[in-house]
């Protein structure tokens, strides 16, 4: 009896695999049905968030563009080509609806004030896994705070999402955010040592796609903070020597690798400049990230100038 093994499309006929960065581990048939819907021909995509709304309060309407318009942002990420956008319930139900599925949704199922104090940070449910599933979102976004004092819910309620997501076929999408004090207590939330460790925890929860900042360098002190371990304190103590800007790359290769084959995502964070925004775009995609969810570095910029620095980003994506 003769047997075969599957060879994925784009191996078969020599075109580039939308599917690439997911060849490494084992995804359900479901879940890769969905992620092709927002991946680019590349392998590598390009989303637009809008869920700081609730995580920042309105704070936003200051931008340049007409930032507070969910209508402005959709149509933004329509003309603009983004490969889908992640909103809450509401805007989902409410705005995307009428967008007739000419973009990807992606239902963000938790969230958090910004009012109550960041110490102990819990992001908690705004909606639920049958509700991205019942309006044809292409994936569910998760919050999980790592390091939290609050991870014995979090962690429970993150399992469950998972579980409910797996039943559905739909892509568990977790931004991996190390918060709260005790995180604040070990050298703070942009090391390499709080990124890499929230990285690999949302692999170890089972996520499909993991979204993750860029490091920084570790602050002041973090060599000598024994509540660091020695590891994360030698490797930052061989960075310290050099200019940030320098040792980059190593860090955003870093995170990447801590994820064991599950595609990251970076993140864009507080706005810069466009010169800025493209040199991290660059070292990103050459860390082997899958790609941007780029929000705040997108819509509040005017839209013209938006319109500009995402065909940058795009060019810079469907490279080979």
């Amino acid at each position: 009896m003769t047997t075969t093994t599957a060879v994925p499309v784009g191996s078969r006929t020599g075109e580039p695999d939308p599917l690439r960065f997911f060849r490494r581990c084992h995804f359900s048939p479901g879940e890769l049905a969905r992620v092709r819907q927002f991946m680019r021909p590349s392998g590598r995509t390009l989303i637009l968030p809008y869920d700081q709304f609730i995580e920042h309060d309105a704070r936003h309407l200051e931008a340049a563009s007409d930032a507070g318009n969910p209508d402005y942002i959709l149509r933004l990420g329509v003309e603009g080509g983004y490969n889908a956008v992640a909103i809450h319930y509401g805007l989902t139900r409410r705005f995307w609806s009428k967008w007739e599925g000419r973009i990807p949704v992606i239902v963000k199922v938790n969230g958090k004030t910004s009012i109550p104090s960041g110490d102990y940070p819990l992001s908690v449910p705004t909606s639920f896994v049958e509700d991205a599933a019942r309006m044809g979102a292409v994936g569910v976004g998760y919050t999980l705070y790592y390091g939290s004092p609050r991870q014995d819910e979090d962690l429970p309620q993150l399992a469950e999402v998972r579980a409910e997501c797996e039943e559905h076929g739909l892509p568990l999408i977790v931004w991996a955010y190390p918060r709260g004090e005790a995180i604040d207590g070990k050298g703070g939330r942009d090391t390499n040592y709080a990124i890499e460790s929230a990285v690999r925890l949302a692999t170890e929860m089972g996520a499909t796609i993991i979204k993750a900042n860029l490091p920084k360098a570790a602050p002041t002190g973090f060599v000598d903070n024994t509540k660091v371990p020695g590891y994360f304190r030698e490797l930052e103590k061989g960075w310290a020597s050099r200019k940030f800007e320098d040792t980059l790359q190593e860090r955003a290769d870093r995170v990447v690798a801590a994820s064991q084959g599950i595609p990251v995502l970076f993140s864009g964070g507080s706005q810069v400049g466009d010169e800025d925004l493209l040199w991290r775009a660059e070292v990103g995609v050459k860390a082997g990230a899958i790609g941007f969810i780029f929000g705040r570095n997108m819509w509040k910029r005017e839209n013209a100038s938006a319109m500009k620095i995402t065909g940058k980003i795009q060019k810079l994506l469907d490279r080979p």
